[in-house]
């Protein structure tokens, strides 16, 4: 077996041209992991093949109330409410991944891993969606539930659940459904096209009802609003769910729609520097690029008009990441170089850019388009790549910390994550009852790493100096969010597959960090 060290000294001899991708982590790992992340967040009866053992049944009367059944799907967090708009996001995220980067997954041995973690969220959408017009949106209370501090497996907190209807509509988080049963029919196509199907009918029909009844969910759900507020409104989500639906079908009306409706909606009009649960109108523009680079269906010349308004946003989006628009607008950085929005959860922010940046960088590539234009010049389709992968690396460890936010990944990670669940005793250990109040006084406080390792989660990560303390009332920083691992399970295919090629040709190129074999196996964990 040939070694690093000498497939780096023979790199130096075969420089074939292909992607800068280190071997400075592994990238297999890291995928395994973060798909792994899904099973500890699983609501509901688990399966024999639960890998997450410190878990168990939880949530197994949701819906009882009010004679329906809404047992299963995930928590989004540390706590134990199932919210519908992020809980959708994450599964858009996770076969928006599936859907470009399928073959790599499958590769990595990761397939039915990661459409078990899909299909855990669509399950529930279809239980949830009782009625062409009726979706249940919410359930538990974020108030009462975070009064507690328990397992899942003894939650006392009401479990009361909340619906959108004709009467109290909720556009955005029907077109974020819409869209990601959309998204999940193109992952299950050929492997299950009988449950493709059934997805898609209920995308189809949660977008109509979206269209049709107009509001934004949080008026209609008003307990949600101090957790998951719908601050960009619904427009966004009516557009990416059009576009979803438009992947999924090919039908020209959901492009149509798209395209009607580009500048009253925003797509056309919002230049933005965030993408994330709430607004999505970066993604949308990303879509929508897609088909104009592509090249992928004839167009006509209004469609191209207005598609190439999406693209310009889309790559002001892209630029404003790679620190080349003008007049303030670039995000943020902090000095060890990671994109910063805001100081609470941070990482989902991080997360969403890497993918938009890999996904677009192989768009330009396949268009045979080799750069991107920015205002401060011009950039190589390569360079979104490579950038992508520095802040995947930052969440790996490379970082002024020396410190992975995607827990149980490298020798040093949060051990205090601020999650019920991984912050006691495991059920399957002890499963004598521990109260609301008792989880704060005996658990919550304790100085001492979580008892379990929520492997596979992604924290919220530091500060806009690179700071970040490693406390359980620190939620700022250490809660992790489904949201926030979504979107890197697609970076890290992309990664792992590029890694392996260039390993396998023995081609290590563009300032490759050489590990010997030993090194190597103790930095990948």
């Amino acid at each position: 077996m040939v070694s690093i060290s000498i497939v780096c000294l023979l790199s130096l001899f075969l420089l074939l041209p292909s992607p800068t991708i280190t071997a400075a982590f592994n990238y297999k790992s890291a995928l395994s992991k973060s798909i792994l992340y899904f099973e500890s967040q699983r609501s509901g009866h688990l399966p024999h093949t639960q890998r997450a053992t410190w878990r168990h049944h939880s949530g197994l009367a949701d819906g009882l109330q009010q004679g329906v059944d809404l047992v299963g799907g995930y928590y989004d967090a540390g706590d134990h409410v199932k919210f519908g708009l992020p809980m959708a996001f994450t599964v858009t995220m996770l076969s928006w991944g599936a859907a470009e980067y399928g073959e790599e997954i499958a590769a990595a041995g990761e397939e039915r891993h990661v459409l078990e973690a899909i299909k855990w969220g669509t399950d529930y959408f279809v239980k949830a969606h009782t009625e062409a017009n009726v979706l249940w949106a919410e359930v538990g209370d974020g108030d009462t539930d975070h009064y507690c501090w328990q397992r899942p497996e003894d939650m006392t907190t009401p479990r009361q659940a909340y619906k959108i209807d004709t009467n109290k509509p909720g556009s955005d988080l029907a077109g974020e459904t819409a869209a990601a049963m959309a998204a999940a029919s193109i992952v299950f196509r050929k492997s299950d096209p009988h449950y493709s199907h059934l997805l898609l009918h209920h995308a189809q029909q949660l977008f109509e009802f979206g269209d049709k009844y107009r509001g934004n969910y949080d008026k209609s759900v008003e307990k949600v609003r101090s957790f998951y507020g719908s601050v960009s409104g619904y427009m966004d989500e009516l557009l990416w769910a059009a576009l979803w639906l438009h992947r999924a079908t090919g039908k020209r009306e959901y492009l149509d729609y798209a395209v009607a409706n580009g500048v009253f909606f925003g797509g056309t009009e919002w230049s933005i520097k965030e993408f994330s649960w709430d607004v999505k109108f970066a993604g949308i523009q990303v879509l929508a690029a897609k088909i104009l680079l592509l090249k992928e269906e004839p167009l006509t010349e209004n469609h191209q008009k207005v598609l190439q308004q999406y693209r310009a946003k889309a790559e002001h989006y892209i630029c404003s990441c790679l620190n080349k628009n003008n007049n303030g607008s670039n995000v943020l950085r902090t000095p060890g170089g990671l994109l910063f929005v805001r100081p609470w959860n941070n990482m989902q922010y991080v997360s969403t850019a890497a993918f938009l940046l890999t996904i677009y960088s192989d768009y330009l590539t396949a268009a045979s388009e080799k750069e991107l234009h920015c205002y401060e010049g011009t950039v190589p389709a390569a360079d979104l790549l490579d950038f992508a992968k520095t802040q995947a690396d930052y969440i790996l460890g490379n970082n002024p910390n020396g410190l992975s936010y995607l827990v149980g990944f490298g020798r040093r990670y949060p051990t205090r994550v601020h999650h019920r669940g991984a912050s006691m005793v495991a059920y399957r250990e002890s499963q004598g009852f521990i109260g609301c109040t008792q989880g704060y006084d005996e658990w919550y406080s304790r100085r001492k790493p979580n008892p379990n390792v929520i492997v596979g989660a992604i924290v919220g990560g530091p500060g806009l100096r690179d700071e970040f303390l490693d406390e359980r009332g620190n939620y700022m920083q250490t809660e992790a969010c489904t949201y926030n691992t979504a979107p890197m399970v697609g970076v890290f295919a992309k990664l792992n597959s590029l890694a392996q090629t260039n390993l396998s040709k023995g081609s290590l190129p563009g300032g490759l960090k050489c590990l010997g074999s030993s090194e190597l196996a103790a930095e990948q964990n």
